[in-house]
């Protein structure tokens, strides 16, 4: 065997054996031996007993070690310390403060363990330095560039611990202890206080977000009943049992460092409603229907009221189903009539969908663990037996190469402007690219966007029966249209996609917040993996909104939920501008000319995403089909 082989064959069973090791430390760690520990491509997390790690390369350096580690101890020190209903009891409505409890929770717990074992200590010790380093926080000059779950979880663990914050976050954090004022402090020493029961520092984290106004101050009833709860399942000095898999939805990330990034697991989807700016303007103005009434807002740097986007009202706004929409004879005749117009494109389009396939199913691979105590028996390595009747027989197994599982949605602009040869354009990738991706196990949901109405409608009429007050915002009312299901089989949702060929159905568009429709129902999946395409040909226009607005009012606030999407990373948005440049509002786009080339865009552009990490499965399955005892 040539030299190379016999290194990448090392370097694979070095990559398995630390595998092994890191699982099983997890287990030990949590005091839980039956956690499922996978290794995928992508970042760590924790749903119920499922524990999933970053997939590590066969080179293995120090660095890419030590961060595994401190994941995985991140992981194992949350399940064995932290209670799910204890946690969810006073889990506040609004995200953001949602986010900076679960990640006081998260420091509280890995502070725990770090107090009780040196070695977890050093792991996270490293983990937290080298992602503050990663986040650029030694950059930051500005209190503001600095998340405020980020701030509050390193200042809570500061005082947990008593040893200082990792040296990049210094200067930013001096920022926020100067702006903190007395009743903070005092809520950070109590968390100091009570972290080794859980259900009084989670009141004492309650108190810290009511003083900094992020969430409504608690009611102080019957205290002593749950301080005697807290006692009996709060004591954090030994193990918890953490069965109850069914509340994911209080389970926050381990895989930011704070543990308060969401990510992509099974029940966290609704808990971004209400997380972005706009969505809690919107809520100021229409009155708050959440617990607890009105949330008080944060104080931040952000426009006047007036410029905020929000809706003048959401009552006739409407997400409906195509089948809802027109009878099922209509729907069948502009089924037809789809297929009609577009029978010379579709051996096209196929020919493209049908490499896609080979490229998906290229990536779920089989491979062999070779030289096994029991399994299948070798017959290639029986040589060795021949040769040496004192070798023992070798055995192997097949193994499923780690494949993850995922969801792309297409949200298509059903604005006037695509009518024609665009929207059937559109309606027919959709439908291929649906029918495609399901042979390859991928879900495949098609949405569409528009408003109910030209020049406004009900919210209009509404806005000018109280008055026309100032600067109403959006005034118009939307219709987002579900023409397929991410759950529903292609078969029973081709018809609906001939719907867009109807005559008025299309009207004007409003992006932005049909873009956040569609990244929350992604959140709500529990497919590792989530794509995002959108397809559009214009700007956002609504002729009734910006007559009474800003004229970059609609244009701004897709700005925002671009921004907030891609800055999230939980989804990956991709959209393709037909004789539109989509580039300068998405960071990965691409702008075509004619709707022909349509189809052969989104499906390159879909096989870019799914190469990205095809390259590293093709060399572990090389590596495990050629992997020989030297």
């Amino acid at each position: 065997m040539s030299g190379s082989g016999a290194s990448g064959s090392k370097d694979n069973t070095r990559a398995e054996e630390f595998k092994r090791a890191t699982a099983g430390v997890l287990r030990a760690i949590a005091e839980v031996p039956d956690v499922q520990v996978n290794f995928q491509p992508g970042p760590s997390g924790l749903a119920g007993k499922r524990a999933r790690l970053p997939l590590p390369t066969r080179a293995l350096p120090p660095a890419e070690m030590a961060k595994l580690r401190g994941a995985s101890d991140a992981i194992a020190l949350r399940l064995r310390y932290h209670d799910d209903a204890v946690h969810a009891a006073r889990s506040p409505a609004r995200r953001e403060a949602r986010d900076v409890y679960d990640a006081l929770e998260q420091a509280r717990v890995e502070t725990i363990g770090s107090r009780h074992m040196e070695g977890v200590s050093a792991n996270l010790r490293a983990r937290l330095t080298e992602e503050c380093e990663a986040e650029g926080f030694d950059r930051m000059t500005r209190k503001d560039q600095l998340p405020v779950q980020h701030a509050l979880a390193l200042l809570a663990r500061e005082r947990m611990s008593g040893e200082p914050v990792p040296a990049p976050a210094r200067r930013v954090l001096d920022l926020w202890r100067e702006s903190l004022g007395e009743e903070a402090n005092g809520a950070l020493e109590e968390l100091g206080r009570s972290q080794d029961n859980q259900a009084a520092f989670a009141r004492a984290a309650r108190k810290l977000l009511a003083v900094l106004a992020l969430a409504e101050a608690e009611a102080d009833a019957e205290p002593d009943k749950q301080d005697e709860d807290g006692e009996e399942g709060g004591e954090q000095s030994g193990a918890q049992d953490n069965s109850q898999e069914g509340s994911s939805e209080s389970q926050s990330d381990t895989d930011s460092m704070l543990g308060a990034q969401p990510e992509e697991m099974e029940g966290e989807a609704a808990d971004d409603e209400g997380s972005d700016d706009a969505d809690e303007s919107a809520a100021a103005a229409e009155g708050d229907d959440r617990p607890g009434g009105p949330q008080p807002r944060r104080d931040r740097n952000v426009q006047d009221a007036e410029g905020a986007y929000r809706p003048y009202t959401r009552l006739f706004d409407e997400e409906v189903s195509a089948e809802d929409l027109c009878d099922p004879e209509e729907l069948n005749r502009l089924r037809q009539q789809l297929d009609q117009q577009l029978q010379h494109l579709q051996g096209v389009i196929s020919k493209l969908a049908n490499r896609l396939q080979r490229r998906l199913m290229a990536q779920q691979t089989r491979a062999w663990e070779f030289d096994l105590e029991e399994g299948l028996l070798d017959a290639g390595r029986l040589s060795r037996v021949v040769v040496n009747p004192m070798q023992a027989l070798s055995y192997k197994r097949e193994l499923e190469m780690e494949f993850r599982d995922t969801v792309v949605t297409l949200l298509i602009d059903n604005s006037g402007s695509m009518r024609g040869r665009p929207i059937t354009v559109a309606a027919m990738c959709g439908d291929i690219l649906a029918r495609t991706l399901e042979r390859c196990a991928v879900k495949v949901e098609v949405l569409g966007f528009t408003t109910r109405a030209w020049k406004g409608g009900q919210s209009r009429e509404k806005w000018v029966q109280d008055g026309k007050p100032r600067a109403p915002g959006r005034l118009n009312d939307l219709r987002h249209i579900v023409y397929k299901a991410a759950d529903a089989p292609w078969r029973r949702a081709r018809k609906n996609l001939g719907l867009m060929l109807r005559e008025g159905l299309l009207k004007e568009n409003i992006d932005g917040e049909a873009l956040r429709g569609a990244y929350r129902r992604l959140l709500m999946r529990s497919e590792h993996r989530r794509i995002l395409m959108v397809i559009s040909d214009g700007a956002p226009v609504d002729d009734s909104t910006l007559s009474v607005n800003p004229g970059n009012y609609l244009e701004k606030h897709l700005r925002e939920v671009i921004r907030d999407i891609e800055g999230r990373e939980l989804v990956e948005l991709i959209a393709i501008g037909i004789g539109h440049d989509v580039t300068r509002y998405y960071r990965r786009a691409v702008t075509i000319v004619d709707a022909e080339e349509l189809g052969g865009t989104m499906l390159k552009k879909l096989t870019e995403l799914f190469d990205e990490d095809s390259d590293l499965a093709w060399r572990m399955a090389a590596a495990e089909r050629s992997a020989v005892v030297v």
